[in-house]
C-alpha cells in the first residue's frame, strides 16, 4: 500500500481507537503530513525504535510498539530454547509523554504470546533495567526511553540476557521479524488466560539494584573522611535518577545533596528544557545556578533515562566548568585504577576495554599504570 492506502486502512479499520481515528481525520488535506506519517515504517534500528509520539506508521504510538514487541516475541520463540524464552522479559520506562502505556502494552503483548514480562510500578533507570535483566535471568529486556532527545519524542530499546542493548545481528534479526507483520490486527492480545503472565516488581528489585551499586565503591575511606561536607548540587532533569542517585549518594556517606527544585520531580516536558542532555551545558543552567548560589563543590545531571551523565566542577575562580565524556570517563579510570593499587588489588592481567567513540585520555591513563588496553 502506498501512504494514503496506509492512512485510509488506520481511519478505516475497527482494530484502530477512536482517539487514534480523530487525530488522523484532523490531517485531512494536510498531504504532505499524512506522507510524513505513513510513507515507511518505523525503523528498529540497533538501539531500537525512536521517534515522535503520534499516530501513524512512521510514528511512536501504542500500535507500532505492539508491532514491535510482537516481532522481539516471534524472535525469542524461534531462537531459544523453552527453557530459554520461560525466563521472562523485564520492562522499565522513563518519565516521557505515553512511556507507561508504551510499558503495559509492550508487557500485554508479551504475555498474549506466551512471555512472561516484569514491570515496575512506575518510571525506572535503563542501568537498572540492566542490572534487572541479569539479577531476575530474563532472556531479554525493554526500555521505553528517547534518552536525551526533545518532549515529543519516545522510544523503545531492547536489551539481551547479559544486560547490553542487543548485538547487531539479533537486531537485524528482530527487525526481519517486525517487518513481516503487516496487518496490526494479527498481533496476538491479553486475554484471561495470559494475563497472569505480566508480573510487577516490587521494591525489593529496587534495593538489590542499589546494594550493587555500593559495592563499586572502591575508596570508602575517602567519602568518609569528606562526606559530611563535600556539596553536591544534583538533577536528574525531570527524569528517572532522582531517587536511585539520591539514595545511592545517602547511602554511601554523602550527606550535603542539594537538588534543583524544578527539575526534581519528573516532568515530561522536562521544566522547559528543550534538550534534556546533561552533557550540554544549557541544560545545566539551573544547576550551576543552585551551586553557585551555595558554593558547592560538584554539579552531577543525568538524562531522563538515567544512563547519561553531565559533571561540573568548581574551579579556583568560583566558576563551574563542565567536564566532557572523555574527562568523565578519564577521571574515574584513573580513580579505581588509583584505589586497587592502593589496596593492592590491581592484577597483572588488568584490561581496560575502549570504543571507537573513545579519546585516548583514558588509555593513556591505563598504560602509564601498565594496564592492557583493548
Amino acid at each position: 500500500m502506498n501512504y494514503m492506502d496506509k492512512y485510509n486502512e488506520w481511519r478505516n479499520n475497527p482494530y484502530f481507537d477512536k482517539e487514534t481515528k480523530e487525530e488522523l481525520l484532523n490531517l485531512e488535506g494536510n498531504e504532505k503530513e499524512i506522507e510524513d506519517r505513513f510513507y515507511k515504517d518505523l525503523e528498529f534500528g540497533t538501539a531500537g525504535l525512536r521517534g515522535v509520539i503520534a499516530a501513524g506508521t512512521n510514528r511512536i504510538n501504542i500500535y507500532t510498539v505492539r508491532r514491535a514487541t510482537f516481532g522481539l516475541a516471534n524472535y525469542i520463540i524461534k531462537n531459544t530454547t523453552e527453557e530459554e524464552k520461560n525466563r521472562g522479559v523485564v520492562i522499565a520506562h522513563d518519565n516521557r509523554h505515553m512511556s507507561r502505556e508504551f510499558c503495559i502494552e509492550a508487557a500485554n503483548t508479551l504475555a498474549a504470546c506466551g512471555i512472561k514480562a516484569y514491570i515496575f510500578d512506575s518510571l525506572r533507570t535503563t542501568p537498572e533495567l540492566s542490572f534487572a535483566v541479569r539479577n531476575l535471568n530474563t532472556i531479554a529486556g525493554i526500555v521505553i526511553t528517547a534518552s536525551h532527545n526533545p518532549p515529543e519524542y519516545n522510544g523503545y530499546k531492547v536489551y539481551w540476557e547479559d544486560g547490553a542493548q542487543v548485538m547487531p545481528h539479533i537486531a537485524s534479526a528482530i527487525t526481519e521479524e517486525i517487518n513481516s507483520i503487516h496487518d496490526y490486527s494479527t498481533i496476538p492480545t491479553l486475554t484471561e488466560e495470559n494475563k497472569n503472565l505480566v508480573v510487577t516488581l516490587d521494591e525489593k528489585a529496587d534495593t538489590e539494584f542499589i546494594e550493587a551499586v555500593k559495592k563499586q565503591v572502591i575508596r570508602k575511606e575517602l567519602i568518609e573522611k569528606v562526606g559530611k561536607e563535600f556539596k553536591i548540587v544534583f538533577t536528574p532533569l525531570c527524569g528517572t535518577g532522582n531517587k536511585p542517585i539520591r539514595r545511592a549518594l545517602s547511602e554511601v556517606g554523602f550527606e550535603n545533596i542539594l537538588v534543583v527544585k524544578e527539575e526534581e520531580n519528573p516532568d515530561p516536558n522536562f521544566a522547559g528544557i528543550e534538550y534534556p542532555n546533561p552533557e550540554e551545558q544549557k541544560a545545566l543552567t539551573r544547576g550551576i545556578e543552585l551551586a553557585k548560589e551555595n558554593g558547592a563543590d560538584l554539579v552531577i545531571a543525568t538524562d531522563p533515562d538515567c544512563d547519561r551523565v553531565g559533571v561540573a566542577v568548581k574551579t579556583t575562580t568560583g566558576d563551574y566548568a563542565l567536564l566532557t565524556g572523555n574527562q568523565i570517563g578519564g577521571l574515574l579510570t584513573d580513580y579505581i585504577i588509583e584505589g586497587l593499587k592502593e589496596k593492592g588489588e590491581l592484577k597483572e592481567n588488568s584490561t581496560l576495554i575502549k570504543t571507537i567513540v573513545t579519546s585516548e585520555f583514558g588509555a593513556d591513563i591505563a598504560k602509564a599504570n601498565n594496564v592492557e588496553v583493548l
